[in-house]
């Protein structure tokens, strides 16, 4: 056999073995979803997707011409509308299918975002597995779906995933095929939350970033008052303002903001309004100037180091738009895929690795519901502090990886590049060399 025969046979085994890791990436990642997908589209019908029932009605008023912030949907949920005319006209493709179709299309469309959002967040990990690849994200895909906001957002059929893949993609992307800052946006357009970045974007010198996310979500604006502009009157000058009023309760135990937190501990009335004030102010200093430092301090350095500690950032932001909002839904907490994927890097720091395992685990449990149901005259004085804490536990874990994004892991890249750490040389695609 000659040479050019034995690199053939080399070629068709490799091409084989590259498609067999591609469908195990890919049977990975569905047996994973199974499960989440099986759950909640054969619960109750009143209980299934009720986010996506929302925009779906908001679509409709659009078609009909009817008030789009007076309606509600179906009882028990009675749910209105909150985001901006923008989100609703892009919610009418959706009230052309049948509301199962609908429904499936949704969660397709989540899981699509889940795979992007796992790529921008693992990529060097991925990247450093070489052949193995696809099987490492099938892997990473799966671990994520089953995180508890992930799963919620399948439960309720919510937005959070697209709006987290599009600010990911918008921040993280080496060289963008569009104007950078034009998907954060896109995505202040459709949700007001994401407007943290355009702060960060004016904090961090990036003002082309800036520049294109203002004009964009600017454009998108006046297309809804163009389109609605008695709903785009009735959004900015009134339901926005409503706030909490329109959005939900603010002492739930899914409200894992600072605000839902001191909402807990106390009474409504100017002290409660006070201290959330105080806090959020503190934690919006510090959450900023740590965001900042670690993407100037990113910006010094190459490689997947950089890509790592630009990821933290990104993700310092994103928790900061959960945090500092007066609600911030457990399913908004999404963000933490990208804490899990800065600490983890491309996996050759073990300490990081076991970091995001364990921020992964704590991720993984209703922790919060955990702690409402030690919370009553039943239980002890002990065991109702436990569950307050516990009850508080997703709002507290993220206000714990803003400050170790900010302070632990920045100092550990930085301490790393500049001594070199002979113990864990330079990191090659398709090694996994410690």
């Amino acid at each position: 056999m000659d040479g050019s025969m034995v690199q053939q046979v080399g070629d068709a085994r490799g091409g084989r073995l590259r498609a067999l890791l591609v469908c195990a990436g890919l049977a990975v990642a569905v047996l994973a979803v199974v499960p989440i997908v099986s759950r909640w589209l054969t619960n109750p019908p009143d209980q299934r997707l009720v986010d996506l029932e929302v925009y779906r009605e908001g679509g409709l008023a659009v078609l009909r011409g009817a008030p789009l912030y007076e309606f509600l949907t179906q009882p028990p949920q009675l749910l209105p509308f909150t985001y901006p005319p923008f989100a609703a006209a892009l919610a009418v493709p959706f009230t052309l299918l049948p509301w199962r179709a609908a429904q499936w299309t949704w969660v397709v469309l989540i899981y699509a975002s889940l795979a992007i959002v796992v790529w921008y967040a693992f990529r060097d990990l991925i990247r450093r597995t070489g052949r193995w690849a696809p099987l490492t994200a099938g892997v990473l895909f799966a671990a994520m779906a089953w995180l508890d906001p992930v799963r919620d957002q399948v439960r309720f059929g919510q937005v959070g995933l697209f709006l987290l893949a599009m600010c990911l993609a918008d921040c993280c992307a080496r060289t963008p095929r569009w104007p950078r800052g034009a998907l954060v946006g896109l995505a202040v357009a459709i949700k007001l939350v994401p407007g943290v970045f355009l702060i960060y974007f004016l904090l961090t010198g990036r003002r082309d970033a800036l520049g294109n996310a203002v004009l964009t979500a600017a454009a998108a604006t006046l297309a809804g008052f163009a389109l609605l502009p008695a709903d785009s009157s009735a959004y900015w000058f009134g339901a926005l303002l409503q706030g909490g009023d329109r959005t939900g309760a603010v002492d739930g135990t899914t409200n894992q903001a600072i605000q839902g937190i001191v909402a807990r501990i106390f009474d409504e009335g100017s002290v409660r309004t006070a201290v959330w004030l105080v806090l959020a102010l503190i934690v919006a200093y510090f959450g900023f100037t740590w965001a900042r430092r670690v993407t100037l301090a990113a910006d010094e350095l190459t490689g997947t180091d950089a890509n790592s500690l630009l990821l933290g950032a990104v993700a310092i932001v994103g928790l900061l738009s959960v945090v500092l909002s007066p609600v911030g839904w457990i399913h908004h907490l999404v963000w933490m895929i990208a804490v899990i994927g800065a600490l983890a890097g491309d996996g050759r720091d073990t300490r990081r690795c076991l970091y995001a395992l364990g921020v992964w685990f704590v991720f993984l449990w209703p922790l919060p519901w955990w702690g409402r149901d030690w919370i009553g005259p039943e239980h002890s004085a002990v065991a109702e502090f436990a569950g307050q804490v516990l009850r508080d536990s997703f709002g507290i874990a993220a206000l714990v990886s803003i400050a170790v994004l900010g302070t632990w892991l920045v100092n550990r890249v930085k301490s790393g590049a500049d001594q070199g750490v002979p113990s864990q040389p330079k990191a090659e695609v398709g090694t996994l060399a410690p």
